[in-house]
């Protein structure tokens, strides 16, 4: 089988077929050490070969028998499961497939009627006739085996097929998505467990609790599923709680019981075995499976609620998010056009139409690129130094007025989220410059792998009464603080100190 790496269902498969081989390979070893133990220890039969007056060899009649049939099963096993199976399930060389599957089945069928004569050999003594003795012998080695190679094909075919034959159900369409695949989940484990326990009991088979086991787990998880997808959900609807469903389940458990008791009475042997095993039963459809549905409902509606409030959440601050960016837009304008108009009284048209030019690089900027969810770190730059630059005209007159700024040219990949950076350089021209007095603004911006440093500090000076700004926080911080939150959650740290002289910003930033 060729596995393609880039394919996770392979993956997947692989993974689960090597979790099949080392089970089954656990198994068989211990297995054998159970063997050589009751070898060394016990001898297996001994002492019924002695009350039997027959002779017996501990190779002949215990150790060879048994080694056998552990073996022969383990490798059975293994061709149906891996080899035969999925080749017939897949339709491939389905002549031959089905030779060898006939060919490995009759030799083991065969093989094992014969050492089931040496093992069995002291319950020769109870039959008058030695032929019907031996034709006993085959025909219960023969069900015996018969029957766990047809669950060796049955589970093998139902590994390779199994999902798809489920989702072609018609009533399992109108439930949740999860009840095929969790469908599918449990009938494989109760054919594991099937598997497992016919392949513990001896030849002399117990008919009556293999019958039951055949039918009992299907009916607990038929109810489970009947009460998580179908039950509870329309109890939940009307508002019902645990004891209205509680004592449903246990007048069903009673209808079931005496269902399966018409269907089993015509098997068993002992009448005794009937009440027992539907008391067990009953005892654990009522005090295991009717509580733990209604668990593992709980927990379904619990994270289904917690999912849909997380994605009410996220629509929430989706929709926040488009508002912040619609308030940063009209608020830098409107800080942009006051800058121009002060120029324009100042200076003569030259200066006034360098600014234009800044500005209609951002405002083009702002009117294609600002949508954006990310976009490269070299344009968002690029707007930094427009505005820094229109900021410059303003304050280039005034001597008093220092901007020292180091951006390092970006020639990388880098995506980020458009007006993220800009907030804090307005903030640090909109409070930390003065024309009457002494201010400067520092702005340091570079980036070591993926990651962002970016550094703002500003002078502060104490605002005259009648500046218009003097009562005014802003929005802009308090949106990037937001849109941080929202779309850098643990990706960003964010420092902002402020002392009497000067306000300082720190950001790093993973970036894409």
């Amino acid at each position: 089988m060729v596995i393609l790496s880039g394919n996770p269902s392979t993956i997947k498969t692989k993974s689960i077929n090597q979790l099949e081989f080392w089970i089954s390979t656990t198994l068989y070893v211990l297995a054998l050490i159970g063997i050589c133990s009751s070898t060394i220890y016990n001898s297996g039969n001994s002492y019924r070969f002695e009350e039997s007056g027959i002779d017996y060899s501990v190779m002949a009649n215990f150790f060879i028998p048994e080694l056998f049939k552990i073996t022969s099963l383990y490798i059975s096993f293994l061709l149906f499961n891996f080899c035969l199976m999925p080749q017939l399930a897949n339709k491939n060389n389905i002549t031959l497939n089905l030779i060898l599957t006939v060919l490995v089945t009759a030799f083991s069928v065969v093989a094992w009627m014969v050492y089931n004569t040496y093992s069995q050999a002291y319950r020769l003594v109870e039959y008058d006739n030695i032929d019907n003795a031996y034709g006993i012998f085959f025909g219960e080695a023969f069900t015996y085996i018969f029957f766990l190679y047809l669950l060796f094909n049955a589970y093998a075919y139902f590994n390779e097929r199994g999902l798809e034959l489920l989702k072609r159900i018609p009533v399992l369409k109108n439930y949740h998505n999860n009840i095929v695949p969790e469908l599918f989940v449990s009938t494989k484990i109760w054919l594991i467990s099937l598997m497992i326990f016919a392949a513990v009991l001896s030849v002399r088979i117990d008919y009556e609790i293999l019958i039951v086991w055949v039918i009992v787990p299907p009916v607990n998880i038929f109810l489970a599923f009947c009460s998580i997808y179908y039950v509870i959900p329309n109890l939940r609807k009307d508002f019902k709680g645990f004891g209205r469903y509680f004592w449903g389940n246990v007048g069903l458990t009673i209808i079931l019981s005496l269902l399966l008791l018409i269907v089993l009475i015509p098997f068993m042997r002992n009448g005794a075995v009937v009440p027992i095993t539907l008391l067990l039963n009953a005892i654990c459809l009522i005090c295991i499976t009717t509580p733990s549905a209604w668990y593992i409902y709980k927990h379904k509606f619990e994270k289904q609620s917690e999912i849909q409030m997380l994605k009410t959440e996220l629509g929430k601050s989706d929709a926040n998010l488009n508002f912040l960016k619609s308030q940063i837009n009209p608020h830098f304008l409107f800080n942009a056009l006051n800058t121009l108009f002060g120029t324009a009284l100042q200076e003569n048209a030259e200066r006034t139409g360098e600014g234009i030019q800044k500005l209609g690089d951002m405002m083009r900027f702002m009117l294609h690129e600002n949508t954006q969810d990310k976009i490269s770190l070299t344009r968002e730059v690029e707007y930094l130094n427009n505005y820094i630059d229109l900021q410059k005209l303003r304050t280039s007159r005034s001597a008093d007025i220092r901007i020292d700024t180091h951006i390092e040219e970006q020639l990388n990949n880098l995506q980020i989220t458009p007006m993220l950076l800009i907030p804090f350089i307005e903030n640090a021209f909109k409070h930390g410059i003065s024309l009457q007095q002494p201010s400067y603004i520092k702005i340091t911006l570079q980036t070591k792998e993926k990651t962002l440093y970016f550094d703002v500090s500003n002078s502060i000076y104490i605002k005259a009464d009648n500046d218009p700004e003097k009562l005014k926080s802003g929005i802009g911080l308090e949106n990037v603080k937001q849109r941080l939150s929202l779309l850098y959650y643990g990706k960003h740290e964010l420092i902002i100190r402020e002392s009497a002289n000067e306000f300082f910003v720190h950001l790093t930033l993973q970036l894409d």
